[in-house]
């Protein structure tokens, strides 16, 4: 008995494991690609004189980006971190990092083929954008990327990466794609060590944590939120699918929990903060796990305690 358990618990395992890292994994590599195409195709100077001056409509340009780079929160942040390094201010590296697994094309469509036209989505994108753009107007005090970045400077050629040597880049098209697939190769294999790991903890606490337990604090206010909060960091799931996920819990839980599953999720889970660990310095990954948290906990917390939908 004990062990047909244990044969149970460990196929429980690897079938969570294995759906979420091949859900992500797609959403990783379109990530990098684009991030090989930034690096290899856009100039520094084109970034800069693209971003307004203004602090405030910078971070607000940064929010809306992923309307062009339709990223999860898996391939948002290889992309991110190239974009900051073209020189696209920390405020709007941040609001990007953070809106565009929810303000992008392909999102929007799953939300609206979930819920249809209406309130949730409404919701989740005007959340989405206003806790992104004002974390990344937090973030505005640090105003030089390289001061967030734990490798500021990348490689562009072939081979491994190498965080001090930047090498020129060839003119003609077929040799600059070729380079770009090189850095998307490079930069896939070495997210993908954080996404493996980030999938294999997610599965394991989903193995562990019986969600039947969590169902029974979905009436509350305040710990349904908690609760889908904590969720959507341990579950892990793209941001393209979990509009459906969300539908499951609709009649257990609040509407403001389950909106808060809707917006945190994306911006943070489990896979994507070892991936921020990889770009940025530790000190600025608290930040960006904390200050989205507590912004969502307080608005969807507000939204179940006056608001009636």
């Amino acid at each position: 008995m004990f062990f047909q358990a244990a044969v149970g618990q460990v196929s429980t395992f690897t079938t969570i494991f294995l759906g979420i890292f091949i859900e992500a994994a797609p959403f990783l590599l379109l990530g990098t690609i684009a991030s090989g195409m930034v690096e290899v195709f856009v100039n520094r100077e084109e970034v800069v004189r693209l971003i307004p001056r203004n602090t405030v409509l910078a971070t607000l340009v940064g929010a809306l980006l992923g309307l062009i780079f339709p990223v999860c929160e898996c391939g948002v942040v290889p992309l991110t971190r190239r974009l900051m390094n073209k020189g696209l201010p920390a405020s709007a590296g941040v609001a990007f990092l953070l809106a565009a697994p929810i303000v992008n094309p392909v999102v929007l469509a799953s939300t609206y083929a979930a819920y249809g036209w209406g309130r949730m989505l409404a919701a989740r994108v005007g959340m989405g954008l206003v806790v992104s753009t004002t974390v990344g107007l937090v973030f505005s005090l640090k105003a030089d990327p390289a001061q967030l970045l734990r490798h500021p400077v990348l490689a562009i050629a072939g081979g491994a990466a190498d965080d001090l040597v930047v090498r020129p880049v060839t003119p003609q098209l077929q040799a600059r794609i070729q380079q770009a697939l090189r850095i998307a190769g490079d930069e896939f294999f070495e997210m993908g060590r954080y996404l493996v790991i980030g999938a294999l903890l997610a599965a394991l606490l989903q193995t562990v944590i019986p969600q039947s337990a969590l169902k029974t604090l979905g009436a509350s206010p305040v710990l349904s939120v908690l609760v889908m909060l904590l969720l959507a960091y341990v579950l892990s799931v793209c941001s393209t699918v979990d509009a459906f996920l969300s539908l499951t819990f609709v009649n257990t839980f609040t509407t403001g929990s389950i909106l808060a599953f809707l917006v945190f999720g994306p911006m943070v889970d489990m896979k994507s903060t070892l991936m921020f660990s990889r770009v940025f310095k530790r000190k600025y990954v608290a930040y960006l796990v904390v200050l989205p948290f507590l912004m969502v906990s307080v608005l969807t917390i507000f939204i179940n305690s006056h608001l009636s939908w």
